[in-house]
């Protein structure tokens, strides 16, 4: 269970998608001044070197992030925010190192949010205790060597009664895709208010399938508004490789589905390697 690592996935077109939907997610909630809690179930290392180790050796960022960074269209101001917390995380201008979500998180906190990250992996959980030790936000982070499914209970409802649940498995264990349906609905019999985004891989196989509907099932049974995202890069025969993702997003804020109407054909101009690159959006109340 311990063999997967997110550093070979580092920048790929999966975090482009996860991640513009996170930052503009975290950033309309902290418009208002009461405090927001974060949280990442499956938080992982933190950051990521693009140049070297894992990531070189798989060279997805080359299909996400460095293809987005290279681009024109990454100036528009929907990526404001997406390329300045990237652009923190790499001061002399190169693109050498990807933020993952609890680094994106950490840097948008505001002195009144808390953020609460979860990793299983023992390894990573050492070296995520490490690197978020050199942000000076230690104080506002709580880091849990924990099973996100099992433990993000205990921390709902927060104080505020606000909060972001980011839900990203690896989906690596065939289980864990039921135990993304049982841990939202706990969460949701706790706080059913809370904005949940949830991570998944569009895949060729039931369990993939199944998930969409059954989280489908799940927001309607709760009566929570919901909002579904795709983005396929490539359509390819056989899957030697993700060429597709999707979050799926409880109580999304308002805004989000304008934002992915602009921002979604982007991506896919941009990360489509051919004729078969697109994307989905959907949302509980179409306009």
């Amino acid at each position: 269970m311990f063999s997967y690592r997110h550093a070979f996935h580092a920048g790929n077109h999966a975090d482009v998608l996860k991640h513009v939907v996170l930052i503009h997610s975290m950033q309309y909630l902290q418009e208002k001044d009461a405090a927001v809690m974060f949280v990442d179930t499956h938080a992982g290392a933190g950051i990521y070197s693009l140049r070297d180790g894992y990531a070189a050796i798989s060279q997805e960022c080359q299909g996400g992030i460095d293809r987005l960074w290279a681009s024109p269209e990454f100036d528009e101001p929907d990526f404001k925010s997406y390329r300045e917390a990237i652009s923190h995380f790499n001061p002399k201008g190169a693109l050498d190192a990807y933020p993952g979500s609890p680094f994106i998180m950490s840097h948008l906190l505001r002195p009144q949010d808390r953020l609460r990250l979860f990793e299983l992996h023992p390894s990573d959980t050492g070296i995520l205790e490490t690197n978020i030790a050199s942000l000076g936000k230690r104080s506002q982070i709580d880091i849990r060597q924990q099973d996100g499914f099992v433990f993000l209970k205990s921390l709902l409802p927060p104080p505020s009664r606000r909060g972001l649940i980011l839900m990203d498995p690896s989906y690596e264990l065939k289980s864990d895709y039921r135990a993304v349906e049982a841990s939202v609905r706990e969460a949701l019999d706790r706080f059913a208010t809370g904005t949940y985004l949830i991570w998944y891989p569009v895949l060729q196989r039931s369990e993939s399938n199944q998930l969409v509907k059954r989280l489908r099932a799940l927001s309607k049974e709760f009566e929570r508004p919901w909002l579904r995202a795709e983005l396929r890069i490539a359509h390819l025969v056989g899957e030697r490789r993700l060429q597709a993702s999707g979050v799926w997003v409880i109580n999304p804020v308002w805004t989000l589905a304008p934002f992915l109407e602009r921002t979604l054909p982007i991506l896919q101009r941009v990360l489509g390697e051919d004729a078969g690159a697109t994307f989905d959006l959907e949302t509980s109340s179409p306009a």
